[in-house]
């Protein structure tokens, strides 16, 4: 195991805890080819470790997957449009994105304990397979639209840190603030 990487155990899976890049989280992912069971089987996992760490999303390379899946459910609320969905993104690709940008605090599974504050597009355009293989277009916005691009960030090797508007707009919060994470 490389150094600087710590595992928590979930009842299903492994989120892989990055305090600082290593080899297995600053790589891009590999494009998956064909959905088979076992595909399904990750999903569904994913899905339930997810929802046991109380996140809003979840990549394939937090579980020490590297492929390019990632799932992302905000909770629902009636002022968040999308949100109490959950969306599969396999392959996914950012194909359009608003000039328009704003900044929100983003904490992680895979570092917790702290929260920063990340500029991120308003709305996007995501093009991606869902999980039986169609290919789908997600027009998002808000705070599905971050969760949507901090999830593929991590299928590009990248953590919210590298974002941040600025190193002093990060901070630390306490264990039972850190439900509801990308």
């Amino acid at each position: 195991m490389p150094e600087g990487i710590s595992l928590e155990e979930s009842e299903k899976m492994l989120i892989v805890r990055a305090l600082e890049k290593t080899a297995g989280n600053q790589t891009q992912a590999a494009r998956l080819l064909k959905i088979t069971r076992d595909t399904l089987k990750l999903l569904d996992d994913m899905v339930e470790t997810m929802h046991q760490a109380h996140g809003q999303g979840l990549a394939a390379p937090q579980v020490g997957i590297s492929q390019r899946i990632a799932i992302v459910e905000v909770p629902k609320s009636d002022d968040i449009v999308g949100s109490g969905v959950l969306y599969t993104l396999i392959n996914p690709e950012v194909i359009k994105q608003s000039e328009e940008t704003w900044e929100h605090q983003e904490g992680c599974l895979s570092i917790p304990g702290w929260r920063g504050d990340v500029a991120r597009p308003y709305r996007i355009v995501v093009r991606a397979l869902d999980r039986e293989g169609n290919r789908i277009k997600y027009e998002v916005e808000g705070h599905v639209a971050r969760a949507f691009l901090h999830e593929i960030d991590h299928l590009d090797g990248v953590l919210y840190i590298d974002k941040l508007v600025s190193p002093d707009r990060v901070w630390r919060v306490k264990e039972e603030a850190t439900e509801d994470l990308e």
